[in-house]
């Protein structure tokens, strides 16, 4: 009996589908866009396709290829560098591409994936460990690495001592946070004085941040001179926590600025000084103050809330009344902004951010970790600041700043 034609027969040349097949296929396609992208910048660099007779507007020869291992997201990818030597003055130079620079073996987003492990406390091999997946086996050594956190640290020394002029800076936002960190043997928390400011388009950026010794007069002292030697200029207005030292550095710099309590950090200061069956009643009268729809309501209810609270908890109506006018200074701007400038929260969504990246760790390996990581995770757009609401009436803000 012959034998059945329809019957499928296994061949070696068919594929084998696993599940590294998906993944196998990705990697091919991004070798392919990868090295069509070099050709392309190749071809502008020489001014002809390959074999293309141009004459003079030909600007060199390529001269073969070499192969390359580059990281990508999608794990090791074996890319042919197209090779090329350039006319120049007296004989030719070796071209060198600029999308994928010379000894780079990871693609940028790889880096900032190996960064974040690093500066969340993780060392080389269990960074290693944990991008597995991502490396797929390839290199990465501790010298790589400590070129990553080095160069972190060049591009964070070059941002932080940058030129405010064209900034435009309208209102600071300044707040200090103590993160946890390890000093010799012990872990210890160390204050981090941050600022942030918003610019004449109504745009959050962020600003300045240092380690210090203490929240005193003289370390924000030295945050504020730092800003004027940069020159922010004169801004209208600075939300602040209620740091007496920085309330005072800041009008040493700039008599005729603005001082806004943040109420959040001034509601928690209330509530501590009422006894726990009246918190919530305390709390209650003081959003009913801050909330009221008119400037005119805000004043009206904020005095009966002093007697109120003057009979019921005479510590909670101290403690009130010692803010002063600061607490609402925010009634003098926009109303569209009042929300944005009642507090600090913006500077707090950072530090949760922080918290939230280093929250398995009991504390960061060293000061400047601090910082790098802060800063990396601001450069690789982990942290995001939005506009403030009502930034559509920032021109009436400068209008006035300039009339006064």
């Amino acid at each position: 009996m012959a034998d059945d034609t329809k019957k499928c027969v296994p061949t070696e040349a068919k594929v084998r589908w696993n599940p590294e097949t998906l993944e196998a296929a990705i990697r091919e396609r991004v070798r392919d866009t990868i090295e069509a992208v070099l050709e392309q910048e190749l071809e502008a660099a020489l001014g002809a396709e390959p074999s293309a007779r141009v004459g003079e507007q030909r600007c060199g020869y390529r001269h073969g290829s070499r192969r390359r291992v580059l990281t990508t997201s999608v794990g090791p990818t074996p890319v042919d560098v197209p090779r090329a030597r350039l006319r120049a003055a007296g004989g030719s130079t070796e071209w060198h591409s600029q999308t994928l620079p010379r000894y780079q073996r990871r693609t940028a987003r790889v880096d900032e994936a190996i960064l974040g492990g690093y500066l969340a406390g993780g060392n080389s091999r269990r960074i290693r460990g944990a991008l597995a997946p991502l490396l797929r086996g390839g290199p990465l050594s501790k010298d790589a690495v400590s070129r990553l956190v080095g160069r972190l640290a060049e591009d964070f020394a070059t941002w932080r001592p940058r030129a405010l002029a064209d900034a435009q800076i309208r209102y600071l936002l300044l707040d200090g946070w103590y993160p946890k960190v390890r000093l010799g043997k012990r872990r210890v928390r160390v204050p981090v004085l941050v600022t942030m400011g918003v610019r004449a388009d109504g745009q959050r950026v962020l600003l300045d941040m240092r380690l210090v010794g203490d929240e005193s007069t003289a370390a924000w002292r030295d945050v504020v001179q730092q800003l004027q030697a940069r020159q922010i200029g004169t801004p209208t207005l600075a939300l602040v926590d209620g740091n007496p030292g920085l309330a005072t550095a800041l009008r040493e710099a700039w008599p005729t600025i603005a001082i806004q309590r943040c109420t959040a950090h001034k509601l928690r200061n209330l509530t501590a000084k009422a006894p726990a069956r009246v918190r919530e009643e305390v709390a209650e009268d003081f959003r009913r103050v801050l909330y009221a729809e008119t400037a005119t309501l805000v004043q009206q209810r904020r005095a009966s809330v002093l007697r109120k609270w003057r009979l019921q908890c005479p510590a909670v109506a101290e403690s009130f009344e010692a803010a002063g006018d600061e607490l609402f200074t925010f009634l003098r701007f926009p109303r569209s902004q009042w929300k944005a400038l009642r507090t600090t929260n913006a500077l707090e969504r950072i530090n949760e951010e922080f918290r939230r990246r280093t929250k398995t760790q009991a504390s960061l390996p060293s000061q400047d970790a601090v910082l790098l990581l802060l800063f990396g995770l601001l450069r690789a757009g982990h942290i995001r600041v939005r506009k403030i609401d009502g930034w559509q009436e920032m021109p009436q803000v400068t209008a006035a700043a300039v009339a006064a």
